[in-house]
């Protein structure tokens, strides 16, 4: 497959940053061999560079199939921000705006095109026939398996794609799917000679909290503390119904917040309206129901609250997801109630997949009132072994009593082996404690050698055990084998090997009820780098509002405290700084520079003043050519030429001939020597008729002076 420069230098040049994070470069290694390829890696973990960098180096169009117009939207205002050519096609556009965008991919112009599933399928016979094809995305991929959280129905007509295109290749990408999603993700799009990447889901910097039982009133006053703590910062709280939105909304207001609610009940003015003021900051709090956020790529959420238990960990996980995306500390806060428990019991009673509906709904219970590590849980429900505590979360920091459950896990996991792993908690339990009912019996359990090792624990404690080990890791649930429980790896090391472990003492009563606590406010000193951020926010800010994007779009917040703290003094620097590709530095570097040397002026910070020559070599070896440096560094083009010559006089610059043609540097070897070997530029333009520009003739005589020094030449 024809390619043009390569991933670490298209990852540079238009995104910004020196290295990939992990997996990133072996998916668009695969991608670029023609590999069908599906990628689990976490909201924020950095999902689209899979397929916008190599859509950058294929010579054609790259499709991205997306659910959601506003994430369209998003992503394309942030790719046209690099500098890249890209659009969005759906049925938000009318027909003589989708005609000039037609003719737009006819002719080339555009590199990714992002289409809701729907038109694409309206459309399929087009594309095929006049439209040239590199590259399928196929985006929040788990919505086309009725196994995963968020199913369509219209996603799983995506399958003709592979059959439109058998030669092109599919990268499938999803936040959230466990196993058998992952599965029916592979079997619908008929995913061909497959790879399946699986990042860690692990998000250390979202620390994660659960309260439980707290009153309303009570609830009120500490979710208005947490916020007022977070001055400035933006944040969702997600609520169970319509009404809640508004309610939390309306409470709010009371505490002097300005909050506003977002929910499906809305007109879709309104709620474009909602969405478009929390993306440009100009709303921070949106009290909302799931409906809102998956259409949202703003990278600074700070923080995500949950009014009341979600229905399953696929869902909570995609939604605390959405703090922190830009990598910096971002805060999640789970309020929970039995009442939440009973009215998700009820929705789910009434609503298809009922078994499998309830299990999830249970394993987000045991996360809520789990004793142990809330991050284990959390990345062993999506199969990945946390080994130590996180240390960010709750439990950790107030960490209950523990004891070597080698030995106990190691009964439970023996006995589970003896099954042929083909039973499910309750009965594994029976076969631990002894039980004779008629289904143990029926089916010999009852003459395992495990069985009644463990009639020394009551019922309640071998449950809360047995979900200890299904939260760490050492089983898991295969909800398409009845429910049953299988052993893992993990498991295998510590049935085998005699793996140590840790478990909790088993409590009295299998929920525990936290006390509570009233939430800590702390308001400390802003220092001078938090204050010089506030004054970049507010430059950027301005710089968002005059092109209507996103703050973050411009730059995100992490791309701004990387500034604060390295404070560069040139553009060249500017470079270095992750988030800052060449179309940004170009586009916004003088004036965030402007107003970092203002601030530190007005601040009495004294800053070397970096030489324009060794600003010109920097962005040379960053790949910048003389018209761009010229561009970005607001200088004339014949300027740049001469710090080139003075940069090669002085041998900071190796060699200068890619500047000029031999029949250039000819013509002014003769016309110096026909002119006694004058250094006037003047004299040697009007002696060659013009011939040769200024600047060529400028770095001739440098090439021709510095060749006669090392040659020993007076």
């Amino acid at each position: 497959m024809q390619t043009t420069f390569n991933p670490h230098y298209v990852l540079k040049k238009y995104f910004g940053y020196e290295n990939f994070r992990p997996l990133q470069e072996e998916i668009i290694t695969g991608v670029l061999q023609q590999k069908d390829t599906l990628v689990l890696m976490p909201t924020g973990g950095g999902k689209s560079l899979c397929f916008q960098v190599p859509a950058l180096m294929l010579p054609h169009l790259t499709l991205v199939v997306s659910p959601l117009i506003a994430l369209m939207k998003d992503q394309v205002d942030a790719l046209k921000a690099n500098g890249i050519a890209a659009d969005f096609l759906n049925s938000s556009m009318d027909d003589a705006d989708q005609n000039i965008l037609l003719d737009e991919l006819q002719s080339g112009k555009i590199k990714l095109l992002y289409i809701s599933p729907e038109k694409l399928l309206a459309l399929l016979p087009y594309f095929s026939t006049q439209i040239q094809i590199s590259l399928i995305a196929i985006d929040e991929a788990h919505c086309i398996s009725a196994w995963g959280h968020d199913f369509r129905p219209e996603y799983t007509k995506l399958k003709q794609l592979k059959m439109m295109w058998p030669q092109v290749p599919i990268i499938a990408l999803t936040a959230t799917a466990d196993k058998i999603t992952r599965k029916d993700i592979v079997q619908q799009l008929a995913l061909k000679d497959n790879a399946v990447f699986i990042a860690s889901f692990d998000r250390p910097n979202l620390s994660l909290q659960v309260r439980f039982g707290v009153k309303k009133k009570k609830k009120m006053e500490e979710i208005a503390s947490f916020i007022h703590a977070r001055a400035n910062e933006s944040g969702i709280i997600y609520c169970l119904s319509r009404k809640a939105t508004e309610d939390m909304s309306a409470d709010l207001s009371e505490y002097g917040i300005s909050a506003n609610f977002y929910h499906a009940g809305m007109s879709a003015t309104e709620r474009a309206k909602v969405q478009d003021d929390f993306i440009h900051d100009r709303t921070k709090v949106i009290c909302a129901t799931i409906a809102f956020g998956m259409g949202i790529d703003k990278s600074n959420v700070r923080f995500v609250i949950h009014n009341s238990l979600p229905k399953n960990m696929e869902g909570y996980y995609q939604e605390i997801g959405r703090a922190g995306r830009d990598g910096l500390p971002s805060d999640t806060l789970l309020y929970y109630s039995l009442g939440d428990v009973i009215m998700l019991r009820n929705f789910i009673e009434e609503s298809g997949q009922k078994e499998l509906n309830l299990e999830k709904l249970s394993r987000m219970q045991q996360y809520a009132e789990t004793p142990i590590c809330r991050r284990k849980i959390l990345l062993a429900y999506f199969g990945e072994t946390l080994l130590q505590a996180c240390q960010n979360c709750d439990v950790c920091k107030e960490p209950r009593q523990s004891f070597d459950g080698t030995l106990l896990a190691q009964k439970a996991l023996s006995a589970l082996a003896r099954t042929n792993q083909n039973v499910g908690v309750n009965v594994l339990i029976d076969i631990l404690r002894g039980s004779n009912r008629r289904e143990i019996i029926e089916n010999n359990y009852d003459r395992i050698k495990t069985f009644g090792i463990g009639r020394d624990k009551s019922f309640s404690d071998w449950q809360q055990l047995i979900m200890q080990m299904l939260n760490i890791g050492l089983v898991e649930m295969a909800y398409d084998e009845n429910y049953t429980l299988k052993i893992t790896p993990f498991g295998q090391e510590v049935l085998f090997k005699n793996r140590k472990i840790d478990l909790v003492q088993p409590e009295e009563k299998a929920a525990f009820i936290p006390k509570p606590q009233r939430a800590t406010v702390s308001y400390p000193e802003q220092d001078q780098e938090e204050l010089l951020f506030e004054h970049l926010r507010a430059s950027r800010r301005v710089l968002a509002e005059k092109e209507n994007v996103p703050a973050y779009v411009i730059f995100s917040d992490a791309t701004l405290k990387e500034i604060v703290s390295k404070k560069p003094q040139s553009l060249a620097q500017f470079m270095e700084v992750n988030g800052m590709g060449e179309y940004k530095v170009k586009k916004y570097g003088n004036v965030i520079l402007k107003e970092l040397k203002s601030w530190q002026k007005s601040h009495g910070v004294k800053t070397p003043k970096a030489s324009s020559y060794i600003e010109t070599l920097a962005l040379l070896k960053q790949g910048f050519s003389v018209e761009d440096i010229a561009i970005t560094r607001q200088l004339h083009v014949g300027t740049i030429y001469s710090h080139i010559a003075h940069l090669y006089q002085t041998k900071a610059l190796p060699n200068i001939d890619q500047y000029f043609t031999e029949s250039d540097l000819a013509l002014v070897r003769n016309a110096r020597i026909e002119t006694g070997k004058t250094q006037q530029l003047t004299a040697l333009f009007l002696h060659l008729q013009e011939a040769v520009p200024y600047p060529i003739i400028r770095l001739c005589l440098a090439y021709l002076e510095r060749e006669e020094k090392e040659a020993g030449v007076n």
